[in-house]
C-alpha cells in the first residue's frame, strides 16, 4: 500500500502542493459531495485560519458552512458534536491544541463516548482538527504537541500527516468516517510564508480524491541497521539525520505512522525485527506518552532480535518561549542522529 501511495505522488509532476493547500483541497472536494459538511471555528472564514487551514473556502462555500464563531471552544465544539449526532458532518477546529482544556468535556465526555454510551444507537462523524507543535517560540501555552493525551482517550481515531500527500488522502478518510476522528497538523508543515517548513512536506498530489486508510503506517526511507519511528515534523528531522548517518555508513529506515489510533504495530515490529535496534522520536512529552507506547509495543512481541532501544522525546518540563531555550527542549536531527549512534553502541 505505501509504496503504491509514493508511485501514485510521484505520478504528479509539476502539481507539488504545501500540506495546508492539500487539506484543503480535500475539505473542499468533500463539502462539494456533501452539503452536511461545514467547517467552524475561530478566524477560519475571513482570515481563512492562521495557519491557512482553510485559505479560500469561505469564497466558495459562504458563512453558512465556513463559520466563524466566538472565543468559546467549550461552546462551538459541543455545536459540533450535536450537529454530528444529528446526521451532519462538521469539522471543528481548535486553533491550538493547547486549548483542549477548556473543552475537554465536550471532546472525552461527549465527541468520544456518545456512541458507546448510546449503545451504538448514534454516530459522531466529526472531525476535529487542531494545530500543534512548537519551533517558533509561542511558549508554554502555545506550542505543545499532545499526540498521546487524544490517543490515550478511548474513542477517537487520531491522525497526524507529515507530507502534503498524506494530509489530503487523511483529510478525505477522516471526513468521510463515521467516528470522532482528531486531525492533528504541525504547524511547521504548513507551508505559511512567516512559518517556513522544512524540505519534505510539499509533495506530489493527485488531483482526484484518494484516501489513506487509518492504521497504515508509512517506510518513509528503507534501511537495514536502525528503526526510527516518529511523526509530524520529525518524520522530515529523522530523515535529515537518516542523510547524514548515511556518510556514517549506518543505514536507517524511517517509519511514518500517520495514525496513532488505529496504530500500524504490524509495520514497526517488521521494521525493528529486520534492523534488531530502534529509536523512537516524538514531540510529545517523554513520559506516559508516545514513545512508551511504541517501545511496549515492540516488547511485547517478543522479538528475539532486539538488540537496542533509545527514545527521543521531549522532557518534561513547560515549553520555553526563548528560542535558544525551545531549541535545546524541542528534539533536533542531531538528537536523532546520537539516540541512532548509542543504540548501536557507537556512543
Amino acid at each position: 500500500m505505501a509504496q503504491q501511495e509514493k508511485d501514485d505522488a510521484s505520478e504528479q509532476p509539476g502539481r507539488s502542493l504545501t500540506m495546508s493547500r492539500a487539506m484543503v483541497e480535500a475539505i473542499a472536494h468533500e463539502m462539494r459531495e456533501d452539503d452536511e459538511v461545514f467547517y467552524m471555528g475561530e478566524d477560519v472564514a475571513d482570515y481563512g485560519g492562521i495557519f491557512d487551514s482553510t485559505e479560500g473556502l469561505l469564497e466558495e462555500f459562504g458563512r453558512d458552512r465556513i463559520m466563524d464563531v466566538p472565543i468559546s471552544e467549550t461552546a462551538y465544539i459541543g455545536a459540533a458534536v450535536g450537529a454530528a449526532q444529528e446526521g451532519m458532518r462538521p469539522i471543528a477546529e481548535l486553533m491550538f491544541v493547547d486549548f483542549f482544556g477548556v473543552a475537554m468535556d465536550q471532546i472525552y465526555n461527549q465527541l468520544a463516548k456518545n456512541t458507546y454510551m448510546s449503545g451504538g444507537s448514534i454516530n459522531v462523524p466529526m472531525v476535529l482538527t487542531a494545530a500543534v507543535g512548537g519551533t517558533y517560540n509561542d511558549a508554554a501555552q502555545h506550542s505543545q504537541t499532545l499526540y498521546g493525551t487524544f490517543a490515550h482517550l478511548p474513542g477517537m481515531k487520531v491522525v497526524v500527516p507529515s507530507t502534503a500527500y498524506d494530509a489530503k488522502g487523511l483529510m478525505h478518510n477522516a471526513i468521510r468516517d463515521d467516528d470522532p476522528v482528531v486531525y492533528m497538523f504541525h504547524k511547521r508543515l504548513m507551508g505559511i510564508g512567516w512559518l517556513p517548513a522544512p524540505d519534505g512536506p510539499k509533495t506530489g498530489v493527485p488531483e482526484d480524491d484518494y484516501t489513506i486508510p487509518f492504521g497504515s503506517a508509512d517506510v518513509k526511507r528503507e534501511g537495514s541497521d536502525v528503526t526510527v519511528v516518529t511523526l509530524g515534523l520529525h518524520v522530515h528531522r529523522a530523515l535529515e539525520a537518516a542523510a547524514d548517518l548515511a556518510d556514517d555508513g549506518l543505514d536507517v529506515e524511517v517509519v511514518d505512522l500517520r495514525t496513532l489510533v488505529p496504530l500500524d504495530t504490524d509495520t514497526i515490529r517488521d521494521s525493528v525485527a529486520k534492523t534488531g535496534h530502534l529509536v523512537v522520536v516524538d514531540e510529545d512529552y517523554r513520559s506516559y506518552g508516545v514513545t512508551g507506547e511504541i517501545i511496549a509495543s515492540v516488547a511485547e512481541a517478543g522479538l528475539d532480535d532486539l538488540e537496542g532501544v533509545e527514545r527521543v522525546a521531549l522532557p518534561d518540563v513547560p515549553i520555553p518561549y526563548a528560542r535558544p531555550m525551545e531549541d535545546e527542549v524541542v528534539p533536533g536531527t542531531d538528537d536523532i542522529a546520537a539516540a541512532v549512534r548509542a543504540v548501536r553502541g557507537d556512543e
